[in-house]
């Protein structure tokens, strides 16, 4: 495989402090990442993209293992993925994927996509995304079957950054941010609720309640 050197930069940035330093740092390392294998990826590459020089890439994180451990993991992200109550979590959780895609160019999940190109760091990749997100909102749902529930209810939001980020559907891409959240956030939420829940809802609603034996 061609090994990913220079030619991929952003544009140089000009002085900056500590902390925006290491988040542009960390930016260029998920941008290759999820472009290129692990083991493709240069210092040199993610110091060029980041518009600082290899050495305080270095400075900062120790070496490129450290600086990749940190790209792997997820719980800064979820963090604010997960910030709101229960009863709004899917609209919240759908439109931090929209922002951030659409303001930010960044998805707080959607690098796990990429693990199959990352070899034994792919597994990692994994292990973290299970731990630090799915296991994280499971344990937020109640009901017997929150693990099932929890990671339906992320694979609607990585089908919905697929879509927007890297099939870059047109439509999706057009619409009015709060006009997906309200078109998708409820399905989203609906999986989020314990079966008995969701059961009574729908009973309610549009679909009827089955046919009960005489």
């Amino acid at each position: 495989m061609t090994m990913v050197h220079a030619s991929e930069r952003a544009p140089r940035a000009g002085r900056r402090d500590a902390e925006a330093t290491k988040a542009a740092i960390v930016k260029a390392a998920r941008h290759l990442l999820a472009r290129h294998p692990h083991g493709d990826i240069t210092l040199k590459a993610v110091a060029e993209r980041a518009g600082v020089s290899p050495p305080l890439v270095l400075k900062y994180f120790g070496n490129k293992d450290a600086l990749f451990s940190r790209v792997m993991n997820f719980e800064a992200d979820v963090e604010t993925f997960l910030d709101a109550p229960l009863e709004d979590l899917g609209a919240h959780m759908v439109r931090h994927v929209l922002t951030g895609q659409a303001e930010r160019g960044a998805d707080p999940i959607l690098r796990i996509v990429f693990a199959p190109l990352h070899g034994e760091q792919g597994e990692i990749l994994r292990e973290n995304f299970r731990t630090q997100v799915s296991a994280r909102l499971a344990r937020r749902l109640p009901g017997g079957d929150a693990g099932l529930r929890a990671e339906l209810a992320v694979s609607m939001l990585l089908g919905l950054g697929v879509m927007y980020g890297i099939a870059r559907g047109p439509h999706v891409r057009a619409a009015d941010i709060e006009e997906v959240v309200t078109r998708y956030a409820p399905a989203v939420q609906s999986t989020l609720g314990a079966r008995d829940r969701v059961d009574q809802r729908l009973r309610r609603g549009g679909r009827p309640a089955p046919a009960q034996p005489d």
